[in-house]
């Protein structure tokens, strides 16, 4: 019995050689691929205050200043992108500050959103009828349940917009949002 090792290792083919390097260049090409597509649909981290709040932000996904919203008479609700992007309404007390109420811009009944009618004083949905009152209580369906609500504070002069976890002032129940 011959107990002697053969010098020469194993060779790599040529075959094996290529398919090495075919796979090395697919795998780098698709994960660079896959990074890219990663970072362009992932949203950037949000910031976030106190209890999950977010800053108010215009169309553009800029933070709106609270002196922007202020100079607007009093009464007057403005439109911004609250929490998850939802249309939220801030309202402009007498007193020249923010009422600490938002009104979240959603029908209940099948989720359109709706412009505020400073004439009738109430929010009025386009597509079925359902009428609100200035404060988001149903007034006429089909919508069944009041506009959800978010917590609105100013800070320096940023608008930060939180989760309303508590009771709902309106019914005096816990929201059936949460």
């Amino acid at each position: 019995m011959d107990t002697n090792f053969p010098i020469e290792g194993p060779s790599l083919s040529r075959r094996q050689l290529l398919n090495f390097l075919t796979g090395a260049t697919v795998a780098a090409t698709a994960g660079s691929a896959l990074y890219v597509v990663g970072k362009v649909f992932m949203p950037p981290a949000e910031t976030t205050g106190a209890g999950g709040a977010i800053l108010a932000k215009d169309v553009l996904g800029n933070p709106i200043p609270a002196r922007q919203i202020l100079a607007e008479a009093p009464g007057s609700r403005a439109l911004v992108a609250g929490l998850a992007g939802e249309p939220t309404y801030l309202i402009v007390q007498d007193n020249s500050t923010l009422d600490p109420m938002g009104i979240v811009d959603n029908c209940t009944h099948l989720g359109c959103t709706f412009p505020w009618n400073p004439l009738d004083q109430q929010f009025q949905c386009p597509c079925h009828g359902s009428l609100y009152a200035p404060d988001g209580s149903v007034v006429r369906g089909p919508a069944p349940l009041p506009l959800k609500l978010v917590h609105v504070t100013v800070i320096e002069d940023s608008i930060w917009l939180s989760p309303w976890t508590e009771a709902d002032p309106r019914t005096g129940n816990m929201p059936w949002w949460v």
